[in-house]
This record gives C-alpha cells, sequence and structure tokens, in this order.
C-alpha cells in the first residue's frame, strides 16, 4: 500500500465543556481539513494529546477520524499513532487495537523503543520483538516524538527500515536541511515516504524528494501548505515558503489551545480546553497573533488566488 503525498496535519483534540472527546467537534475539524484538501490526517499524536488520553479514548478518537474521513470526495488516508506504553507488551496490545479502527497505517513513536536513548541496538532489538508480535499486514510509520525525549533515527535504523519493507510513512522532526537531505537520498530507492513537520526546512525537502509535510501548522492554514506541496517548482513558491516559514514561529507553549482558538476565525466553535496546557494562560498577547496570523494567511490566499 502506497499513501498519499501532501499534507497531513497533526489533528488536535476537541473536547467538550466538561473535559469529555467531543466527537461533534471532530467532525467538524475533520470537515475543515477536506474542505482545505488535506490529502491525509496524521490522528491521535502528539497534538491529539495522546499521551493523556486513555487507551479507549484513543481508540474511539481514531475510529471517530475514520468514519468521518470518509466524507472526502477523494481518498483521504488517515494515519494513527497512540503508541504510548513503555511495556513492550502493552504496545503491541496498543498498536493491533488502533489498527483495527481502519487507519491506513499504524505510526510508531521512536522513543518507545529505546526509552533511556542506550543505542542502536536496544532499539532494533525491540522493534524486532514487536514487528514479530502484530500481524505482518499493518503498514507502519515512526514519527520522532519531542515526548518525553526525541529520539532522532539514525541511519542504520533507517536501514532497518527500509528492510522490513513494513513501513511507509516517516513524520521527520530533525529541523536539519543537511540530515534531510541525507535521508531522502537513503530512502530514495525504498517505499518509504517522508513527510516533514518542520515548515522552515519544508520546501527544501520537497525539493529533495520529500512526500510532503505533517505539522502543527497545517491546524491553521493547510490550504497554503497544501498549495506549497502541490507547487513547490513555481516561482511564487519561494515567497509563500518564506512566510509560512516565519508563521511557524508563532507555535507556543499554549498550543494546542492556540490552535484552538484560532480556528474560530475559521468558522469552528471548538472550545480551547486542551489536557496538556492550561488554556487559562493563553493571554490577550498570544490571541492578538493569532488574530495577526489569521490576517496575513487571508492575504497569501488573496494573492494566490489574483495570480492564477
Amino acid at each position: 500500500m502506497k499513501l498519499n503525498r501532501g499534507v497531513y496535519p497533526t489533528m488536535i483534540t476537541p473536547y467538550t465543556k466538561k473535559g469529555k472527546l467531543d466527537f461533534a467537534g471532530v467532525e467538524k475539524l475533520v470537515d475543515f481539513y477536506i474542505r482545505n484538501e488535506c490529502d491525509g490526517i496524521f490522528a491521535v499524536c502528539q497534538s491529539s494529546e495522546m499521551m493523556f488520553l486513555s487507551l479507549k479514548e484513543r481508540i474511539e478518537l481514531a475510529t471517530a477520524v475514520v468514519d468521518c474521513s470518509k466524507k472526502a470526495p477523494y481518498k483521504m488516508n488517515v494515519v494513527a499513532s497512540g503508541h504510548c506504553a513503555d511495556d513492550l507488551d502493552a504496545q503491541v496490545e496498543e498498536i493491533c487495537a488502533i489498527y483495527e479502527t481502519g487507519v491506513d497505517a499504524f505510526v510508531l513513536v521512536s522513543n518507545r523503543f529505546d526509552l533511556h536513548h542506550d543505542g542502536d541496538d536496544e532499539w532494533i532489538q525491540n522493534a524486532e520483538y514487536v514487528l514479530s508480535k502484530i500481524p505482518s499486514g499493518i503498514p507502519l510509520g515512526i514519527y520522532e516524538c519531542p515526548r518525553p525525549y526525541k529520539r532522532l533515527l539514525t541511519p542504520r535504523i533507517l536501514d532497518f527500515c527500509k528492510k522490513t519493507e513494513r513501513f511507509r510513512f516517516i513524520k521527520d522532526t530533525c529541523c536539519d536541511p543537511i540530515m534531510l537531505s541525507d535521508r531522502l537520498r537513503q530512502l530514495a530507492d525504498s517505499n518509504v515516504m517522508l513527510f516533514n513537520a518542520n515548515a522552515q526546512t519544508l520546501l527544501h525537502s520537497l525539493r529533495g524528494g520529500g512526500a510532503g509535510y505533517s505539522g502543527i501548522m497545517a491546524n491553521f492554514h493547510p490550504d497554503l501548505l497544501v498549495w506549497l506541496c502541490k507547487n513547490y517548482e513555481n516561482e511564487k513558491a519561494d515567497e509563500i515558503s518564506n512566510i509560512i516559514s516565519m508563521c511557524a514561529f508563532t507555535e507556543n507553549p499554549v498550543y494546542p489551545c492556540t490552535a484552538k482558538y484560532y480556528l474560530g476565525f475559521e468558522g469552528l466553535d471548538l472550545n480551547i480546553y486542551a489536557r496538556s496546557a492550561d488554556h487559562k494562560t493563553l493571554t490577550p498577547y498570544q490571541k492578538l497573533c493569532m488574530r495577526q496570523l489569521y490576517d496575513i494567511s487571508e492575504k497569501v490566499r488573496k494573492d494566490l488566488k489574483e495570480a492564477k
């Protein structure tokens, strides 16, 4: 199975005022991604606050996203993680349960196979164990999740992933143009697709053969990222990339509350509550920055429309 190239928002989790999963909000959010022509969704990830969700909630969230994605007038891929456990057998349980929701691939978290940063031998040994315990037909991905620590994939681990022929998706968070180029060359003869999480190096990775974008900023202006992924050789690509790059610096510790507040300008009435951040600390200054981000995005949309 080959996944779509393009933009995969790292989906945030809507909650009700009582702090429960808001499935009506999930539907609104998926509809927003569809309207903006996102090629897929990365659900039950760090933006989704997966470490603050029970396994039951992670399963329910993945199920809801898969069901809502079917409304798209095109094939929208849904990949999901929820890979949170320390114990390897518990990880096997998570993987199988979430894959059964109908997602197109299960995304492993890189630090789960090397909890104490003991090295590649430890990582590969634990990965081999988990892969031996799950059905061989489950397409896999890897996410270099920053929490509890960022475990970057080494060339040796990338070779391991290639040789298994089970991996399809990498959410790259290295934020290093040189490393990105090296990784893309290493993966060029494989079915492993690299999706950059970093807006500042996105254009560089697209021009080097990257498959697309999967990151936070697709919760703000996914359509601009979709445009860039489809038009990275366009004469305006560098200009649009520069704007997207600077906008990405609005990311701050109150995310995902900031994204929920921003989406109000897009017509989505979502509760800004989050489990991983205190929504009460969202300041007037940060709200102003979100308004400015929206205004900039609208200006870029207008300019792109007039340039057609």
